[in-house]
């Protein structure tokens, strides 16, 4: 496992400059994800907000990499600053409901008539129309709701919940992040931005086009684990280990197939792969011999094959995988291990940057970098916040009432 810091060679966003208005979940990890690849990423928090986990704020991985401003978007010259920043900004990256942008005065066309060239992006889980854009949701309904959650299962069982990396970072932050590098590849040639509508049900459907594209052929049927690859077939599941580890199988080719049933020493005759009617019996005898060793014995006899077998690891166990801490796909920060940056460039890498920032802990600092003027002034009226070591507000910093709060 590598120890990272700052990169010292930019990465393939150097000098790209990004406004994040701060937000949680995708919003946040897509921003991560440009701070990986080089470009500048200024966090706008509210006064007073607390990372991930209070007063722990190394653990809020996803907004590593960047630094912060505490800006009090309430106040008409809070919403100058952030105004003034998108003018200086090629990206502002927003997860708000649809309209509370506009409400804030921090919306596209407010933002645009400052910088034309500006690329806003929006992350919501409904998008920004349709009659449901307005509601709360979470990861699970917009599963729910695309197909995506009902195909998750084992046969006669109910749906399973994928944590949230299926809608939320993989329809989401992925797709806001192609979104913005598009549109500012075309803003090369038309000099003038536009406006990303990442919504997570547009990218959980557009991840399900394979499935779509099965069903269209008669080749995957409605229910859950009876196909190819949801756990229908024996060749293609988890199984529990003697010591209760699980082992993971995908033998989908024949030749796969072949050289995990001779490496598994399976006794007497087995049914051919596509005899559908002999799998119940033979993942019975799968089952049974991979109960009869331990996990981590089977992922050794497994191991350099072509059997496509892997051990089931925990996630504190994956960072000590051989083939991850050789390629260096966890780093350490800070004594925190996290994930490394993902793709990898050959020329200009990207490298994770600084810990997670304290809300409000660069404001004076960065705002300055910016061309922000009156920096006293604007502290002293309340509209930016410079927190102090720890995160807490500087001495002197006005408190902010509960009606001050950001909506979301």
């Amino acid at each position: 496992m590598r120890t990272s810091a700052v990169p010292s060679a930019p990465g393939p966003l150097a000098g790209l400059r990004v406004v994040e208005l701060a937000g949680i979940g995708p919003g946040p990890h897509a921003a991560m994800l440009l701070a990986d690849l080089g470009a500048e990423v200024l966090r706008v928090d509210r006064p007073g907000g607390q990372p991930l986990s209070a007063g722990a704020p190394r653990a809020d991985l996803l907004n590593r990499g960047r630094r912060s401003v505490a800006v009090d978007l309430r106040r008409p010259a809070g919403v100058q600053v952030v105004l003034d920043l998108a003018a200086r900004a090629d990206v502002l990256v927003e997860g708000y409901r649809p309209g509370v942008a506009e409400r804030l005065g921090v919306g596209p066309d407010a933002c645009r008539a400052r910088n034309p060239r500006l690329v806003y992006a929006r992350m919501t889980g409904w998008g920004q129309s349709g009659p449901w854009a307005t509601m709360a949701g979470h990861d699970i309904g917009y599963l729910a709701v695309t197909g995506a959650l009902d195909a998750i299962g084992r046969a006669g069982g109910p749906p399973q919940v994928p944590a949230n990396m299926l809608g939320d970072f993989g329809g989401g932050s992925t797709y806001l992040v192609i979104g913005v590098l598009a549109a500012l590849y075309e803003a090369r040639t038309s000099g003038t931005g536009q406006v990303v509508d990442a919504a997570i049900v547009d990218g959980v459907a557009s991840l399900g086009t394979s499935l779509h594209a099965l069903m269209a052929a008669g080749a995957w049927r409605p229910q859950r684990g009876v196909n190819l690859l949801d756990t229908g077939a024996p060749f293609y599941d988890v199984y529990p280990c003697a010591d209760g580890r699980y082992l993971a199988v995908g033998a989908l080719e024949p030749r796969f197939f072949a050289e995990f049933l001779r490496l598994l020493e399976l006794p007497g005759p087995v049914p051919a792969q596509g005899d559908v009617t002999g799998w119940p019996a033979l993942r019975e005898r799968i089952a049974a011999r991979l109960a009869s060793r331990s996990r981590d014995q089977w992922a050794a006899v497994f191991a350099g094959t072509d059997a496509c077998v892997a051990p089931v690891l925990s996630l504190a166990e994956a960072p000590g995988h051989e083939h991850l801490a050789a390629r260096g796909t966890f780093v350490v920060v800070d004594g925190v291990v996290q994930p490394g940056v993902a793709p990898r460039l050959s020329r200009t890498p990207g490298a994770v940057g600084t810990r997670p920032p304290y809300p409000g802990e660069h404001t004076l600092a960065a705002l300055a970098d910016w061309g922000i003027d009156d920096l006293a002034a604007l502290h002293e009226s309340g509209a930016i916040v410079q927190a102090g070591t720890g995160g807490a507000p500087h001495p002197g910093a006005r408190a902010r009432s509960e009606d001050e709060a950001e909506p979301a």
